[in-house]
């Protein structure tokens, strides 16, 4: 509150204490008094009106001006939060279908490999039939006698 008015207002009051007072002034005085609080009541009684209605009126464009935005930030969040999950499911079925294609390209490879060792045993196998049918030919062939040149120097000598 204003200093100045109550100042004027002790000094009116230390005045009229003092002095008789004309009965029109003091009349005059109080009149001036009573528009001055009705005017004041009045203030009062728009400001009381006024106050709740900017006061929500600016609650309301602050919130419009604020929270909308923060909210379309967090709707495009959200957005994306979904998006980035979309796309890490998809990465995960290319992962699963890529790890089945190689685990099936490591089951044709082992099959080739059986298959391969499959043959050489099957060579092995007849190489050593074979081997054993030249054995028992050359076991059934009579030895033939071997003589050495050195020995038959000797005897002639």
């Amino acid at each position: 509150m204003d200093p100045e008015p109550l100042q004027r207002a002790r000094e009116r009051l230390g005045e009229a204490r003092r002095g008789p007072a004309d009965r029109a002034a003091l009349n005059t005085a109080v009149e001036r008094a009573g528009e001055a609080l009705e005017s004041l009541a009045e203030r009062t009684a728009e400001l009381e009106a006024a106050v709740p209605e900017r006061l929500g009126a600016a609650v309301q464009e602050s919130m419009r001006s604020q929270v909308l935005p923060v909210g379309r930030h967090v709707a495009e969040v959200r957005g994306l939060a979904n998006q980035t999950i979309r796309r890490l499911e998809r990465l995960q079925l290319d992962l699963d279908a890529e790890r089945r294609a190689r685990i099936e390209d490591l089951a044709v490879l082992v099959d080739l490999i059986a298959a391969g060792w499959q043959g050489v045993e099957r060579r092995i196998d007849r190489l050593d039939r074979v081997v054993d049918r030249v054995e028992r030919a050359l076991e059934d062939r009579p030895v033939a006698a071997v003589y050495r040149i050195e020995d038959r120097q000797e005897r002639a000598g």
